[in-house]
């Protein structure tokens, strides 16, 4: 099962590639956020993470219930916290 999962941007790293740092269940990973640079992604904003993609700008409130539910899914919110850890976009 793939997920989309909350992260909290932490600083952009390459701006010239859409690249920012961000904190995913306290794994921090580069996320392109290319899709969101219309909408003005910066260090504190929310977003919601696909296979190493930001997909969407979320707000906090929304954050924390998405991660609530995603808690709930057991299993597959761990291997999905896993896959982003396990990830490298450089």
């Amino acid at each position: 099962m793939c997920l989309g999962i909350p992260g909290h941007v932490v600083a952009m790293v390459d701006e010239a590639h859409h690249l920012a740092s961000v904190d995913v269940a306290g794994v921090r990973r580069n996320v392109n956020v290319g899709l969101l640079i219309d909408e003005g992604i910066a260090p504190g904003d929310w977003v919601l993470i696909h296979v190493g993609f930001a997909m969407a700008k979320i707000d906090e409130e929304e954050a924390a219930r998405a991660l609530e539910g995603l808690q709930l899914l057991g299993q597959a919110y761990q291997d999905e916290v896993r896959a982003v850890a396990d990830s490298r976009i450089t």
